[in-house]
Order: structure tokens, then sequence, then C-alpha cells
């Protein structure tokens, strides 16, 4: 009787044990990090950057591998139908997470039902920049400017849909104003326009102007972030200089299919967050002028949430829809 008891016991242990073992064999080979965007772009020196920490505190390596196309969409999606067992994973960016679901018909995922956050790594706020000469020598004179020549004034951006387009139209909501909006093919092309003065006004991701505003080519109006950058600590924020309610940041994140195991999930937040805390890597990031975040599964889920949520609002109040 003894016996039998010793091994009916034993039997019941037998699936606790396994998968503890299991979680602690997690990764078992080399994880996939998923960029989906072209190589050598911000996104890729994001990825490679916590990559290196990460796979030393996971002891296996990350493998960024970019697949990039539609804006991003082709890599999220890839990753989305991946299988759930925590060994391929995207650095998603806020376009294909909380924008273009609004903007494209036939969403292949649905970023809040088809993936598991992991942890927002970084935030990246615009710079609000006018051309050369414009005249504006702050937020609140290029509204006044605004407002006396409604529909005159134009802003650029990265291409209808992008993050650069959203802060332009979020700013006109905010602001109250009418700009027109004049779009290209990515930042640098705006960037140029706007030296050239063919544009007037850009808000553009901190690294692609950072240094012609430090060169003194174009004035910083303001930043897009919620308090202000210790890269430019004299530009104030637009909530600062008088724009209630626009902020605005191109974020990243670390996602991977749903459905991974919560003890995977746990390990990976881990060696991201490990990652984040790493002196060379917080000193990579912050030189693309991002807010380093590191939030945990759950805060990175309502995060989602509430952005996706956010620039809906801001898409069907601009009427705004990819051609």
């Amino acid at each position: 009787m003894m016996i039998r008891r010793r091994t009916a016991l034993t039997a019941l242990a037998l699936p606790a044990l396994a998968g503890r073992a299991q979680a602690q064999a997690f990764p078992d080979q080399p994880v996939r990090l998923v960029v989906p965007f072209a190589a050598g772009g911000p996104a890729d020196l994001i990825a490679r950057t916590i990559g290196r920490v990460m796979g030393e505190r996971l002891g296996k390596p990350v493998i960024v591998e970019a697949r990039a196309g539609a804006a991003g969409l082709i890599g999220v999606d890839h990753v989305a139908k991946s299988r759930p067992d925590g060994q391929t994973l995207v650095l998603a960016s806020s376009g294909a997470m909380v924008i273009l679901p609004h903007l494209q018909p036939n969403m292949p995922y649905d970023p809040r039902r088809d993936l598991s956050p992991i942890t927002q790594v970084l935030g990246v706020p615009q710079i609000v920049a006018t051309a050369p000469g414009l005249g504006p020598r702050n937020l609140a004179e290029l509204v006044a400017m605004a407002k006396a020549r409604p529909g005159q004034l134009t802003y650029g951006s990265a291409g209808i849909g992008s993050s650069l387009h959203l802060a332009g139209e979020l700013f006109k909501l905010r602001a109250g104003i009418d700009l027109t909006h004049v779009p290209f093919r990515g930042a640098a092309p705006a960037v140029t326009e706007l030296l050239a003065g063919r544009i007037n006004v850009l808000a553009a991701d901190v690294p692609a102007l950072l240094a012609h505003v430090r060169a003194g080519t174009v004035p910083a109006l303001a930043v897009t972030s919620p308090q202000r950058l210790d890269l430019l600590p004299d530009v104030p924020t637009a909530v600062e200089a008088g724009v209630p309610g626009f902020i605005s940041e191109t974020w990243y994140g670390v996602l991977g299919p749903a459905g991974i195991p919560a003890d995977r999930v746990a390990i990976l937040y881990a060696a991201t967050k490990a990652a984040l805390e790493d002196a060379d890597t917080r000193r990579v990031l912050r030189d693309q002028g991002g807010r380093i975040v590191g939030s945990s599964p759950e805060e990175f889920a309502t995060f989602i949430r509430s952005a996706y949520d956010s620039w809906g609002e801001v898409v069907r109040a601009t009427g705004m829809r990819l051609e």
C-alpha cells in the first residue's frame, strides 16, 4: 500500500517537475529578434544593442533578422503567426502597432490580440522645427502665424500614415490651426526640404534633426516628449510652449506571438530589462534621443491599448486614410 501511494505521489509530481525543467531549459536555441525595417536603420541599431545583453542574460545568442516591408507590417505579422514558444520576437514600432491599424484595410493581425507584449524599450519624441528664416522664435509665434495664414504654411512628413504625419496632424488638432501636409519617402528628404526652405514646418524624430539644431541651422521650437530632453535641455516641451496635449513619440517595444507561456514571458522580460539597465546600452539609446522605458509586460499591454485608442481618435478626427 505504501509503495503504491509513493508511486501515485511521484506520478502527480512529474508534470510539475517537467514544467520546471522546461522553464529552466528555455531558451534551448538562439532567439530570433525580428526587425521589421531595413538593416542599418534606427530599429536595427536598437535591436542589436539590446540583443547583445539579452543574449548574455539568456545564455543563448539573440540573432537580429531584418524582415522589412509595408511600414513594418510584414515583420510584425510574421512574428504574430510564429510558434508561441518565445524563440521568435519582434522589435515593433508605434506605426505598425497603433497607427497603421486605423489606416490599413484588411490588417493581417490585431496588435492587441495577436501579440504578447514583453516590454516597451524606447520612446523617441519629435523636434518641432521651422525652415531657416521663417521667423517664429517659439511655438506660440508659429501658432499665431498659422492662424493668420490658414492653409498657407506647409509641414512635411515621412509619408502618409507615418508617425511624423500623425504628429503633424496632432499639432493641428491641439493648436487649432490649418497646415498643408507634404509627404516624402522618409524623414531624410523631409529634412532636406526643410533646410532648403521648400517646406515651412517639420516635426521629426530627434536623431533626424538633432545635428542641425545643435549647429544652429534650424530653430527648434519644442519637443513632443512629456518632459524636456537631456540632449536639448533648453528646448521646452510642446505642452510647456502652449499647446496642451501635443505629446507624440515614435516608440519601440519587444513582443512575441500571443500565447507564450507566462514563465517564458517573465524570462524574456528579465533579459530585456537587464539590457536596458546596462550602461553601454543606455548610452547608445540616449544618443538616439530616446526615453528609455523598460515597462513590465502588463504595463506595456495597457500602454498599447491606450495608444491604440488615442491615435485612433486622431485618425478619425482628421479623416485620414491611405490612398
